[in-house]
């Protein structure tokens, strides 16, 4: 594998160099220091007050947030939720509630629809604490795992100071999905159902994250003093042990196997005895998820090039992360080929909480008017965007419709898990300006992607470092 910190894009780096000359002179320590005057905050109140303009935004702003006061009517007006090309089976809006797992609800949501279909049933839903469940041993035991690769790093090192830092978030990656899935199988949500402690992960979360940390420190030390492999394993066995117990507790045992029984919409009873969890998703889901690619759009990095990030993931033994890196433009034309002419959904991740409405209805770079409200505006590019930490993959969701005019993308209809309260009865209306500079993900089948592209996973993996924005977990 090839180890990077960098590699920029060549038409952005193209970009910069037009831009004039580059070279910035050295600070010195000495440089004379710059506090807030009194005459500075005299101007700023002077520019303040002479715009009655700001004083007719602060009272409607004291009172209530950017998202409402600002929301533009005519954006909004002009993106309904009507579109020329949509699934033809829909299942009902989930809800993830105040858990982190969208990741595992947006993969769940792809997956039953192939349960739909092949049973006619109106709807279904697949278990996603069970999942959710196994994601947290797993991830337990490879944070473990990377704290035993790290035993000889200095405890301050940033590696392990980033691997100490979320041990066992709730959020994930397309990958790690598939390898939960590829390991564990799935299971109706008939059979295990949500707890307390998977609608509200806080709390467990918080739990877990000490005590694995602390695992960290007795296994560091352990090694210090004894040099001792052996003592190492006796206490990630004695760790996972436990973890495995606070999980069973809040969120109860997973099945190992299990009945299925239900009504198609025929009101035809249909029963399956004795099922395990991998059996039920070879036979009742059949998807080969390993004919699967995440494909990004990473404006700073060189397109077609395949990445993966140091520590990414979350079952050991598992198949690595891998991102093909191509031009937003791409990633269109492939999701909106696959919903227009396959009728099949499309898993995405994106930066959700950029430019969307108070109602979570509408994703537009134009929906909150800052400029009218604030006299604000915002100059940083997509590739600056993700340089200068503002933004990153936070949310996972499904597309499961698009708009076209003339062979182009116009906008795109998504399936969340906030529940049915939550946008319009669930589902979010999504511009084609927003998904070019928000949108960094997207998932597809191999026979989805033309041969070319499939062909870079025949490269050596560019290692992008741990904390690179591309490393962000979908919430």
């Amino acid at each position: 594998m090839v180890v990077i910190r960098k590699k920029i894009n060549p038409s952005y780096e193209s970009e910069i160099s037009s831009s004039g000359n580059n070279t910035v002179p050295p600070i010195s320590r000495d440089m004379k220091k710059f506090p807030i005057s009194d005459q500075d905050l005299h101007s700023f109140k002077d520019e303040f007050d002479g715009d009655s303009k700001n004083q007719l935004a602060s009272r409607a702003l004291i009172r209530d947030s950017y998202s409402s006061v600002l929301e533009n009517r005519n954006v909004a007006l002009s993106l309904p939720a009507v579109f020329n090309n949509t699934l033809k089976l829909e299942g009902k809006i989930t809800n993830q509630k105040s858990s982190g797992r969208c990741w595992i609800f947006a993969g769940l949501n792809v997956l039953r629809l192939k349960v739909m279909e092949k049973y006619n049933l109106d709807t279904f839903e697949i278990s996603q604490t069970y999942l959710f469940f196994y994601d947290k041993i797993e991830r337990s035991n490879w944070f473990l795992q990377n704290v035993i690769n790290t035993i000889d790093s200095d405890l301050e090192s940033r590696e392990v100071q980033f691997l100490l830092s979320d041990p066992v978030g709730d959020g994930g990656q397309w990958d790690m999905f598939v390898s939960l899935i590829n390991k564990y199988g799935v299971v109706p949500i008939s059979v295990f159902p949500d707890s307390f402690h998977s609608t509200n992960s806080r709390q467990m979360n918080t739990l877990i994250t000490t005590k694995l940390r602390t695992f960290a420190r007795d296994i560091r030390r352990s090694y210090a003093r004894y040099s001792s492999i052996e003592k190492v394993i006796d206490i990630r066995n004695s760790a996972l042990s436990e973890i495995y117990r606070i999980l069973s507790i809040s969120l109860g045992e997973p099945p190992k196997s299990f009945d299925w029984t239900f009504y198609d919409k025929d009101k035809k009873y249909r029963e399956y005895k004795s099922l395990t969890p991998i059996e039920f998703f070879n036979t009742h889901v059949g998807v080969n998820l390993s004919k699967t690619v995440s494909l990004i759009n990473d404006p700073r990095n060189a397109y077609y090039k395949l990445y993966t990030v140091k520590y990414l993931g979350n079952v050991v033994g598992g198949d690595p992360i891998k991102y093909i890196n191509l031009p937003s433009k791409v990633l269109k034309d492939l999701a909106s080929s696959a919903i227009s002419q396959k009728s099949k959904p499309v898993w995405f991740g994106c930066h959700v909480s950029k430019h969307i409405n108070k109602s979570s209805t509408i994703l537009d770079l134009d929906i909150i008017d800052y400029k009218s409200g604030l006299g604000v505006q915002f100059g940083l590019n997509k590739a600056e965007r993700l340089e200068y930490g503002d933004s990153l993959m936070t949310h996972a969701m499904v597309f499961t419709g698009v708009q076209m005019e003339n062979n182009s993308t116009e906008k795109w209809r998504v399936e969340n898990s906030w529940g049915e309260d939550s946008g319009n009865k669930g589902f979010i209306t999504m511009s084609d300006d927003w998904f070019s500079e928000y949108v960094y993900q997207i998932v597809l089948d191999y026979s989805d992607i033309p041969q070319d592209i499939l062909d870079v996973l025949n490269q050596d993996s560019i290692v992008l470092p741990p904390w690179d924005p591309m490393g962000a977990l979908a919430e």
